[in-house]
Formats: C-alpha cells, structure tokens, sequence
C-alpha cells in the first residue's frame, strides 16, 4: 500500500505557476506533457517515497529538465508532503529560503 500524498498550500501555487509559465513560454502540447510526467512522478513517489534525493530531512525528483518537486516524507503517517515545485531556472538561493 502506498503512502497518502499531501499537497501543502504552497506546492499547489508552485505547481499551478509551473503550469502556466509552461504554456506561455512553449505550447499546450508541453503543458500537457508536464503534468503527465508530474502525475507518474508522484504516483512513483506514492509507491516508494525514498526514491528521491535526500537533502537531509527533505526529498527531491526532478520532473522535467526544468523542474523538481521537493517533498517530505511523514514515515509515521505514512504520508508525503508536497513542498515546493521549483523552476530549475530560478536562484537556488531563493529556493534555499523557501526550504
């Protein structure tokens, strides 16, 4: 069985502006394409919420070559929580505040 996602209010907005920054800078097609790889990334998460990259208490899995969603796993609960997907194009040191 596998564990309870959990979309925290600001990876709702962070994947919501991924989506539209897609579709404004390529086309519907790729918006399209995003989510399906987002969709399959967090069902994979789902399964086996250790197969992202630790960065100490938190996870990481790419996405796409632009973005990667950052989560964190509650063993105890058996649930994952979505942090932030982050445009890989932006200052990391803006993401590491957010962390």
């Amino acid at each position: 069985m596998g564990y309870k996602i959990k979309w925290i209010h600001y990876s709702s907005i962070t994947y919501l502006n991924e989506i539209d920054f897609i579709n404004l800078k390529w086309n519907q097609n790729e918006t399209k394409k995003f989510i399906f790889l987002g969709d399959e990334n967090l069902k994979r998460i789902a399964q086996n919420p250790f197969i992202g990259q630790p960065i100490k208490s938190i996870y990481k899995v790419v996405i796409s070559k632009q973005t990667t969603l950052y989560y964190k796993v509650i063993e105890s609960e058996k649930r994952i929580d979505l942090l932030i997907f982050w445009n890989n194009q932006k200052n990391p040191a803006d993401l590491i505040k957010l962390l």
